[in-house]
């Protein structure tokens, strides 16, 4: 059961990151606790980059969807092996969950674009449309999770 309609996307827009970056994900577990915060610390760094730190912005914007999409797939595979053990509502619940994730993670895929591809004078207005669908998309994950039953 797996929603994994975002990936070409994100294959696709990864594929056209600058070269000068590349995703620090750790295979260590974190709470949820550290994941807000690491996601407040981002917010507040992309606010304070300029037009003239762009690819410097989107390493960091990169390397956060690398680990958003780490933890859609960890929610995507508790559900999986959960599934026989859910009832009706629970399932629905689930499913729900990770309908609305795809599509807030299709939707920060094309702000991303658009980080990338800005001129000087949209940067701020792409900042600030990423950083609303990431915030969307980490608060969705944040209760999904807890809904879920996080194993972190």
């Amino acid at each position: 059961m797996k929603f994994n309609i975002w990936a070409i996307g994100l294959i696709g827009l990864i594929g056209i990151t600058p070269p000068l970056c590349s995703a620090e994900t750790s295979t260590n577990k974190t709470s949820i606790k550290e994941v807000r915060q690491e996601a407040q610390n981002l917010l507040h760094r992309l606010d304070a980059y300029t037009a003239d730190q762009k690819d410097e912005a989107i390493c960091k914007t990169k390397t956060a969807l690398a680990k958003l999409d780490k933890r859609i797939d960890a929610l995507e595979t508790r559900v999986d092996e959960s599934w026989d053990n859910m009832d009706k509502d629970a399932r629905k619940k689930a499913r729900d969950s990770l309908k609305a994730s795809s599509k807030q993670r299709n939707q920060i895929a094309e702000w991303y674009a658009r980080l990338q591809s800005s001129n000087e004078n949209a940067w701020k207005h792409m900042k600030k449309g990423f950083a609303n669908a990431y915030k969307t998309l980490n608060n969705t994950l944040g209760k999904s999770e807890n809904e879920v039953g996080s194993s972190k």
